[in-house]
């Protein structure tokens, strides 16, 4: 097998708990070098996982000889710059999710992408309905629950109701841009299961506590990422997305996706680990994907396989990142209109 060498840039939770021993996992690839915010951090997760080398700074990573490929593990203030210079420098690249900042970035990448098409430019996909995902394409190209009519998601998790908590990342617009709680994490998986983008959207958000310390001891700054956000977006088919997403419920939350359509429903409790289908006139029942349908995590060795085999990317592509981008970014602009219709 062709030795492949990687440098990573963010050795975040995400990075330790999958991608440097997912690829240290893979034989003839090898973790050449790490990058992390700071000098100690990065020799903090180089001696964990005995990378033998450190970098001051990404460009270093990203300038190596010794690496053929990045995977990126920062929060997404730096997806698209050290994306764009590692395709521009022969670097095979796999970002965490999400894509970009914000779609003119991820815009960006897609064309650093297009110019460097020898190289494989891969996004971290959700993951949260990995086991399911082939039994509900197959349910829905079957047409078993007919004329599709709404599918919904929501997701809630109590990060936000304290106002005493200090702004994390994903409440910060300089680190997380215009994503905001788990919306587009959440959305990837619609256009996974559909394959198809809707027309329009509105969209309805709102921050309860307008100041958060910027740190624990830190200055008030200004919260500008929604709190809480719902979406509703219309498809040429006639077909609605309800999309509710909160910062603010304590206690079992919700946390799921429903499909339904003319003849029955599909319910995915992602919080209970099940998939139920109820058609009309018959009980609902749980549906237990077939083994040869369950798929797992297996990012970093589909980033490999894709480099040295050609493999096509499917989890996830630039383009269906940019994708999710502007739906994000049309559900901010819908906000700052007072719920106005947007155009995708």
């Amino acid at each position: 097998m062709q030795n492949l060498r990687i440098g990573v840039v963010g050795a975040g939770t995400n990075t330790r708990l999958h991608h440097i021993p997912g690829f240290q996992a893979i034989e003839g690839v090898s973790v050449e070098v790490v990058c992390n915010r700071s000098e100690a951090s990065s020799r903090s997760a180089a001696d964990a996982f005995g990378i033998s080398r450190i970098a001051e700074k990404w460009q270093d990573v990203v300038s190596d000889p010794n690496v053929d490929a990045i995977c990126i593990g920062t929060w997404p203030y730096l997806h698209a710059e050290i994306s764009i210079a590692a395709l521009k420098a022969g670097k095979h690249v796999l970002t965490e999710a999400r894509m970009a900042m914000n779609t003119e970035e991820a815009e960006a990448m897609v064309e650093a992408s297009l110019d460097n098409p020898h190289l494989v430019a891969q996004i971290v996909p959700s993951p949260f309905t990995l086991k399911w995902d082939k039994t509900i394409k197959r349910i829905l190209e079957e047409g078993t629950l007919g004329e599709l009519r709404e599918v919904s998601f929501s997701k809630a998790l109590g990060m936000n109701v304290s106002s005493e908590t200090p702004l994390n990342w994903r409440q910060n617009k300089a680190l997380s841009g215009n994503n905001t709680l788990m919306l587009g994490i959440y959305y990837e998986v619609v256009q996974r299961w559909l394959g198809v983008e809707p027309e329009r959207l509105l969209a309805s958000g709102k921050v309860f506590t307008k100041q958060r310390q910027s740190s624990a001891g830190g200055a008030l700054v200004d919260v500008e990422i929604p709190e809480t956000i719902d979406v509703i977006a219309e498809y040429e088919s006639g077909m609605r997305l309800v999309c509710r997403m909160s910062g603010l419920e304590l206690g079992e939350a919700t946390d799921g996706y429903v499909i339904s359509g003319s003849k029955g429903t599909l319910r995915l409790d992602l919080a209970a680990g099940v998939l139920k289908l109820a058609l009309a006139g018959q009980k609902e029942v749980v549906v237990e994907p077939a083994k040869e349908d369950v798929s797992a995590w297996n990012v970093e060795a589909d980033f490999v396989d894709s480099i040295l085999d050609g493999a096509p990317i499917e989890l996830t592509n630039f383009a269906d990142g940019l994708a999710y981008m502007r739906f994000t970014d049309a559900a901010i602009q819908s906000i700052a209109e007072d719920s106005a219709w947007v155009s995708l």
